[in-house]
């Protein structure tokens, strides 16, 4: 017998705990873990919600209240705003919270004060959360309009953020914004080494779920599953992965032919998703490498899962006198540390958590591991570079820069930036599948002959 969901009253404690902890910091893939197993699935869904919408929560909030209350009274009111916002600041009367049961006005409002009556720590300000919240009911229309002027409240992103992507993607940027406030579906890679997308994709049509194939090896979901009820997913038949990841093992292989045994070094490898995908196309021989050894093993795991084998390493790549034998390689995959501006449909905290100087830092790091890993790449070979990045910094402006400094690489055209919300920009990017791509850049740079 399936145990009756939890009141909104103690999802909502549990969700104003995390919104809290993201707004002091911390991340929700650290948060989320602490969450009691039973709350986690609901309490991930509200969390998700209000930070696509805690700019305009918070905006709403600061007017409400004269004065802030206590950081979480605070935190308890965003959600709970959160959830009385209408779909689209122009309609004022549609509710907005969809995913899941769709809750009543006057049911939000009665459980975030019993929320706060419940919290010790909270009880005091049940009063004033009730007062806010019921009179943004009654004044709405007026203080939606008074927000609309607030471009971190119309778009729920930093400002800093969203002049960026103004900047960097001028025809496209309302489209990035919006796509980065929506769920994004669930996306499949195939083991061609077990099965095929026409097999999986039956398979999970006698479960019920239609999918959708895209690419070569490319499944998506119309509804996302726990992936203890996907298929064959212990087996290995098939892994998580979106669209854009999904590009990297083609396009560091893609006319290379490389024989047998071939080296492959995947450079910032954890959680091993595209080093499996290589491994999987092709009979190479692996060096995947991560500095942090927690996310290392990560990458064991899937390898073992998926029945592949290659070795990994705790590392950092940019060292390389501390790792490498001195053979160089054929191909390397440098999937950069980056700012991840283009998973945030995936990772909605990640625009929360982010500075502005972050940019120049991270963009530091990647010229570092650029310039480290270049020499190892032996004439003829390849280095895919990639970003999950939609800013220019970390993608387009690097690789011109990079290309500029060293004469023997090869910048093969057609490559560049995967947009959430955007089409597919064609060239090597010529399909489009449902839901669209998370943000990815990609340069493929081939060295020259001596």
């Amino acid at each position: 017998m399936t145990a009756a969901p939890a009141p909104l009253s103690t999802q909502l404690q549990a969700t104003a705990r995390c919104v809290l902890a993201v707004q002091q910091g911390q991340s929700l893939s650290d948060v989320l873990p602490r969450v009691e197993a039973s709350l986690r699935p609901g309490v991930q869904a509200l969390t998700f919600h209000v930070l696509r919408h805690w700019g305009m929560a918070s905006a709403l909030a600061r007017l409400l209240a004269d004065r802030a209350p206590a950081p979480a009274a605070l935190a308890l009111m965003h959600c709970a705003l959160a959830l009385l916002l209408p779909a689209s600041a122009a309609d004022a009367e549609a509710p907005a919270w969809t995913s899941g049961a769709a809750y009543a006005e006057h049911t939000v409002v009665n459980q975030a004060v019993q929320a706060a009556k419940s919290d010790p720590k909270l009880m005091r300000t049940a009063a004033f959360l009730n007062a806010c919240l019921r009179r943004y009911l009654r004044e709405r229309v007026d203080l939606l309009a008074e927000v609309a002027l607030d471009p971190v409240a119309v778009h729920n992103h930093p400002l800093w953020w969203v002049e960026r992507v103004q900047r960097d993607h001028p025809e496209h940027w309302r489209a990035i914004l919006a796509a980065n406030n929506q769920a994004a579906p669930m996306a499949l890679r195939v083991n061609p080494r077990r099965t095929t997308p026409a097999q999986l994709q039956a398979a999970l049509l006698a479960q019920g779920v239609e999918s959708e194939a895209f690419g070569d090896h490319g499944l998506v979901l119309h509804r996302a599953l726990s992936v203890q009820r996907i298929p064959g997913f212990e087996q290995g038949d098939c892994s998580v992965q979106d669209a854009a990841a999904q590009w990297a093992g083609r396009l560091l292989l893609q006319d290379l032919n490389l024989p047998k045994g071939a080296r492959v070094l995947d450079a910032c490898a954890a959680p091993g998703g595209k080093t499996a995908d290589v491994l999987e196309r092709a009979d190479v021989q692996m060096l995947a490498l991560d500095v942090d050894p927690v996310r290392a093993e990560r990458v064991g795991a899937n390898l073992t899962r998926l029945g592949l084998s290659g070795q990994v390493r705790v590392a950092d790549a940019a060292e390389v006198s501390t790792w490498w034998t001195g053979a160089p390689f054929d191909a390397i995959l440098l999937d950069a540390p980056c700012t991840a501006s283009g998973i945030v449909r995936r990772h909605p905290d990640v625009r929360w958590l982010r500075r502005e100087s972050d940019v120049q830092q991270l963009v530091a790091t990647q010229r570092r591991l650029l310039k480290a890993l270049w020499p190892l790449v032996k004439p003829g070979g390849r280095l895919l570079y990639a970003t999950c990045s939609v800013f220019k910094a970390e993608g387009e402006d690097q690789i011109r820069r990079f290309v500029k400094d060293h004469a023997d690489a090869v910048l093969q055209p057609s490559l560049g930036h995967l947009l959430p919300g955007a089409s597919a920009p064609g060239g090597e990017f010529n399909d489009n599948p449902l839901g669209g791509y998370d943000g990815f850049f990609y340069a493929r740079l081939d060295k020259a002959h001596a």
